[in-house]
């Protein structure tokens, strides 16, 4: 792939000092020029653009260094300062343009740091004036550069090498096209093509920021990401359907799986673990969907829950003495609750020398024990033979000599077989279900037997599922956007047809303080457990009491 290696001069980056030196030279001329006008009832876009204008027209002729992202700080600084003023003078409420969320200068200079750190990598510290920016000048590079490039070649080298080849012939490209970019830019360019080249394209900025937690693709014009419990649009986006689709082909082929009119919805995973849903036309009518659950890189335990208030200390002990004591576990929530991750903290409590097989639609826990079998399903192929569902798996897991049977979540007619598992030696297994509280999660597990055509009466399958499971642990993702557990509670056993249950911790709301976050209590019920006996088996009854007093 190469074409010569031109030399790029790189302005010097001004200092945080240089910066405010410009803002304050600036500052009485915009004041100047917005005197005596409404500058509440104009958009900060006209604001941005009017400006711009008096800026580039002061600093014409002058070295001032400013690339086109430090003009942009300088011009929203010009802006809240002038906004600022106005409000002193004048106290009203200052209401942005729909759209724009007012970011502090400290905010959008650590935008910048991140920037310059991984150009492409920066999510919104660009701002989308320069992604515009960008995406424009890729249009016109990428395809001359697909043309230049030996893909069979290109293909053989590792990611540095291929970046380093990669950004000498934007550089060329770049000056033939006279496209004038900054050197960061420039490198900005070299990593989105790569990224299209070898990775996930657009979507590849918002799997590298650690603080998203889900991203949801509608279409090509659409891409939404859950930050901190909250969603939020992105100025991410495909250039069309066909880019989309490309996309998603690409992430189903890593896993051996397939996206096309003959299967138009697919469960599959990425590379770092990450949980992806696709689902294409004619069943999105919009377009191709793709939901991407991230793979979380810092492993999450109990105590970091209870740190974070995702649960008390008291529950915290109580969850990491049931693990400990090999008890049946069902963890039940809704979509995006966090089952997931708190079977993930439970499982670190399992003893290294047992034998642990997990059974996944999309494997994605990640057990930190040495002897651990990871099993996944696997869809039809085209002359629809070939499946092997969950129920396949749990079956053949009884055949593994497993100490302990992990399942990521029942849903169907696989709970009969896991229920039978619990009730024959395999102690201490856990698993995942769909439900907003614990008493609905015992009846589901119910219908789902009922699922399955055996014709067993309501007491027998009640009996069955009393017997089996122990504890279950209901989360909730609340409206403040944290997640919470709301209610540890312990199955007893039957009086008549009625499964007896009783709950250990139950969380209290209490109200909101001023930030928004919901306030409330984990409180115990102070009953003493049934399993008791079972944790003075293991040499734990002691602490278990005393948290749950």
């Amino acid at each position: 792939m190469a074409g010569p290696t031109t030399s790029a001069t790189r302005q010097a980056t001004p200092t945080r000092q240089d910066l405010a030196a410009i803002v304050q030279l600036l500052q009485p001329v915009v004041a100047a020029r917005f005197a005596g006008q409404d500058v509440a009832g104009l958009p900060r876009q006209s604001l941005a653009l009017k400006i711009g204008e008096i800026a580039a027209a002061e600093l014409d002729g002058v070295d001032h260094g400013l690339n086109l992202i430090e003009r942009r700080v300088l011009i929203s600084e010009l802006i809240d300062d002038l906004v600022a003023a106005a409000a002193k003078a004048a106290p009203v409420a200052l209401l942005e343009a729909p759209g724009d969320a007012k970011e502090t200068p400290a905010k959008r200079l650590g935008g910048i740091g991140r920037a310059a750190q991984h150009p492409a990598k920066a999510a919104d510290g660009a701002g989308a004036a320069n992604r515009a920016s960008m995406d424009g000048a890729k249009q016109r590079v990428q395809p001359v550069v697909m043309e230049r490039i030996d893909v069979a070649a290109a293909a053989q080298l590792d990611r540095d090498e291929l970046r380093r080849q990669l950004r000498d012939l934007v550089t060329e490209v770049l000056g033939e096209q006279k496209i004038r970019l900054n050197q960061r830019e420039q490198e900005g360019l070299a990593e989105l093509l790569l990224d299209d080249m070898l990775g996930l394209g657009p979507l590849e900025p918002l799997l590298a920021d650690e603080s998203i937690t889900d991203i949801m693709v509608n279409g090509p014009s659409q891409v939404y990401v859950e930050r901190g419990g909250k969603l939020i649009v992105t100025d991410v986006k495909f250039r069309d359907n066909a880019h989309v689709m490309n996309i998603a082909s690409r992430i189903v082929s890593q896993v051996g799986r397939r996206v096309d009119e003959s299967t138009p919805l697919c469960d599959a995973r990425l590379l770092d673990g990450s949980r992806v849903n696709i689902i294409i036309p004619p069943l999105a009518i919009d377009g191709p969907s793709i939901s991407i659950r991230k793979f979380a890189k810092k492993g999450i335990t109990l105590d970091l829950m209870a740190r974070q208030r995702n649960l008390s200390e008291p529950i915290a002990t109580v969850l990491k003495i049931a693990a400990r004591s090999r008890l049946n576990i069902l963890i039940s929530g809704g979509t995006g609750s966090g089952k997931t991750t708190l079977l993930n903290a439970m499982s670190q409590l399992i003893d290294v020398g047992d034998r642990i097989v997990t059974i996944e639609d999309a494997a994605e826990l990640q057990l930190q024990q040495p002897h651990v079998v990871r099993l996944e399903t696997r869809p039809a192929n085209l002359e629809g033979q070939g499946e092997i569902g969950m129920r396949d798996l749990v079956k053949n897991s009884l055949r593994m000599r497993p100490d302990r049977i992990i399942m990521g979540e029942v849903r169907g007619a696989e709970a009969v077989d896991m229920l039978q598992a619990m009730n024959t030696g395999h102690e201490g297994s856990m698993c995942t279900i769909h439900a907003n509280r614990p008493r609905e999660a015992l009846t589901r597990l119910e219908n789902m037997i009922g699922m399955t055509g055996i014709n067993l009466p309501a007491k027998a399958v009640r009996t069955q599922i009393a017997a089996a499971i122990d504890i279950i642990v209901q989360v909730s993702r609340m409206r403040d956007g944290m997640r919470r557990v709301t209610h540890v509670m312990e199955v007893v056993g039957m009086e008549g047809d009625i499964i007896t249950t009783q709950d250990l911790f139950v969380f209290e709301y209490e109200g909101e303080d001023s930030d928004g976050r919901l306030r409330g209590t984990f409180k115990s019920s102070g009953l003493r457990p049934h399993f008791t006996p079972k944790a003075a088996y293991f040499g734990l009854e002691r602490p278990l009491l005393e948290a749950i007093s």
